[in-house]
């Protein structure tokens, strides 16, 4: 648990029991013998007192030492602790209201009182960019991946030790029998493979585990790959000896935030083993000492593996950052319905920082001239199973450029439906060094924006809207300018 979050939970849990026995800094300075200014570093969570000085305000504020160390926070303070230990306020867009996550949190530690509109604040702020909680427990795992750079480093290990003790080589393909095998003999599963695709209002419901029976539902709709992933969660659930954890796939409702923390262990333990570490390396080692992108090669590397396109390039965000040092990139699912002009950013994962390509919940159009939009364009209207592309896009307006790789796949589950999937690599020395492949002249170089609306690109033919909002902060500007113009000819 991180130093800053255990010091303020002490600092305020302080500043409540002192304020309930109606003690002010002073006094409680007096009654302690420790200093005012002492006392008042503690309650704004920037020091922590030693054992010793902890006993002493135990004492003589009459509360066990057990409850003055605990990190329980009494009632009326307990949510502030879940936010502030899940780091949602790193996903909540405080910025566009002027505020700093650090003035919050000052807010909180020096009053107390006010906590109850500081989290109504907060809620009314999710509820405005349509935060559930299922939103906040995604966004403090996210939080927690980026924390990590995206790699666990006992769960390689783990797959490494599951491995050895199955008896499972991890530089051949493994297929959904080699893990059925296991599932059935070593725990004891019941596999019904058709119970789930009786039932239509089921939807998209890939699998449901039955605990008390250990029984595996699937849908008879799952390909080899989805199979293999289904089984591969599965058994992580059982090597990691994980008991708090979600029964279908996808989740229907988290009801903990360990349920969803659980289920990224078995996730990423299920990507680790379907893609070991050392075979994709190998791989991409290939692909990147080419001088030229080699097409063929990727697409080789992602078939050589029994995963979906999503599961290799997550598997992607796992390697690059540890395995190549390629920390800033990004990771985007898009979904698309054939004939419509809309597109829905489902899922994002951003290491090291924001960048650029990101979610917007203003309903702006995305830029067209993205590779994932114009893939999903592409192949609804083509009978193609598969289909990939990449591309360098420049953003002018923050002087960033992304090598952007990108698979679009039709959606098993719907119709008429698609979805992308791409990681963006930021353009750096460091990536230059690493990729000989960049200075490529066939990689088609492309000048993008974020949305229409906020884009600055002239005479685009793709373009949905004017960029409504960037001409709106030129005209504050030149508004802005001109008064500071008649202020000056005015002022004397």
């Amino acid at each position: 648990m991180e130093e800053d979050y255990i010091k303020l939970i002490f600092g305020l849990k302080l500043k409540q029991i002192r304020t309930d026995k109606n003690l002010s800094l002073f006094g409680l300075s007096k009654l302690s013998g420790l200093s005012k200014s002492y006392l008042n570093e503690i309650e704004n969570g920037k020091k922590y007192p030693k054992p010793d000085k902890i006993a002493i305000l135990s004492e003589k504020l009459d509360v066990p030492y057990d409850r003055m160390v605990s990190l329980k926070l009494d009632k009326n303070l307990a949510p502030i602790g879940e936010i502030l230990q899940s780091k949602i306020l790193k996903e909540i867009p405080l910025e566009l209201f002027g505020i700093k996550e650090s003035n919050l949190i000052d807010i909180v530690a020096n009053a107390p009182a006010k906590v109850n509109a500081f989290i109504s604040t907060i809620i009314k702020i999710a509820q405005h960019y349509n935060f559930s909680r299922e939103s906040f427990y995604l966004a403090s795992v996210r939080s927690f991946q980026e924390a990590n750079k995206n790699y666990f480093e006992d769960l390689e290990q783990s797959v490494l030790k599951f491995a050895k003790a199955y008896q499972i080589d991890l530089s051949q393909r493994i297929t959904s029998k080699d893990l059925e095998d296991i599932l059935t003999e070593e725990f004891g599963y019941s596999i019904e493979g058709n119970e789930l695709s009786k039932y239509e209002a089921l939807g998209n419901l890939r699998s449901v585990f039955v605990p008390k029976t250990k029984t595996l539902l699937l849908t008879n709709e799952i390909d080899e790959a989805q199979r293999t992933f289904i089984y591969a969660k599965e058994l992580a659930y059982n090597f990691l000896e994980i008991n708090e954890r979600l029964y279908t796939f996808p989740w229907i409702k988290f009801d903990t935030f360990d349920q969803v923390l659980n289920n990224f262990y078995a996730s990423y333990f299920a990507g680790a083993l379907i893609i070991p570490n050392a075979k994709i390396k190998a791989q991409l080692n290939e692909i990147f000492e080419k001088d030229t992108f080699d097409t063929s090669l990727f697409l080789s590397a992602l078939d050589a593996f029994n995963a979906s396109p999503e599961s290799f390039y997550q598997r992607l965000t796992n390697i690059l950052p540890k395995g190549y040092n390629i920390e800033n990139l990004f990771f985007l699912r898009f979904t698309h319905k054939a004939k419509s002009n809309k597109f829905h950013l489902k899922k994002e994962l951003h290491l090291s920082h924001q960048h650029s390509p990101r979610a917007n919940e203003t309903n702006e159009h995305y830029c067209r001239r993205w590779v994932s939009l114009k893939l999903l364009k592409n192949i609804s209207k083509s009978k193609n199973e598969h289909e990939f592309d990449l591309q360098i896009s420049n953003y002018e307006n923050d002087g960033a450029k992304y090598l952007v790789l990108s698979s679009v796949t039709k959606d098993p589950f719907k119709d008429n439906h698609y979805r992308s999937i791409s990681v963006g690599l930021l353009i750096n020395k460091q990536l230059q060094r690493k990729l000989n492949f960049l200075a490529d002249p066939k990689i088609k170089n492309q000048d993008v924006g974020v949305t229409c609306e906020r884009c600055a690109i002239k005479n685009c033919k793709v373009r949905e809207v004017p960029a409504i909002i960037l001409d709106k902060e030129a005209r504050n500007k030149k508004i802005e300018k001109i008064v500071e113009e008649l202020n000056t000819k005015f002022m004397s």
